[in-house]
């Protein structure tokens, strides 16, 4: 997988109604090698945003790798704080643009 593909964009926003889609994109992209999902573009979510990036880092856990969750939004690593996740949002940030990181 190039660099260009191993960085995907959540979008711009991932709540209740958009999670099933959301979800089964970043699977395929996860399946196709990407390493990591960049949140910078998310400007609305709910607490379903954090079961999909959840379910996101456990799907590339299954396949033996690792998957970085990139600039999270303040209000988001505010909320995975109040359910007690936030140490899974350790703040990272995508040097490039959503679609791209630096290999590693």
């Amino acid at each position: 997988m190039s660099a260009e593909s191993r960085c995907f964009a959540a979008g711009a926003t991932l709540t209740h109604a958009s999670a099933t889609s959301a979800l089964a994109a970043g699977l395929a992209r996860i399946e196709a090698g990407a390493a990591a999902v960049d949140c910078a573009q998310l400007a609305q979510f709910d607490s379903s945003a954090l079961a999909v990036l959840l379910a996101w880092r456990r799907a590339a856990r299954a396949r033996g790798r690792s998957l970085d969750i990139l600039n999270v939004p303040a209000g988001l690593a505010s909320l995975a704080q109040v359910y007690g996740i936030d140490a899974l949002f350790a703040a990272h940030h995508c040097p490039e643009s959503a679609d791209a990181v630096t290999p590693r």
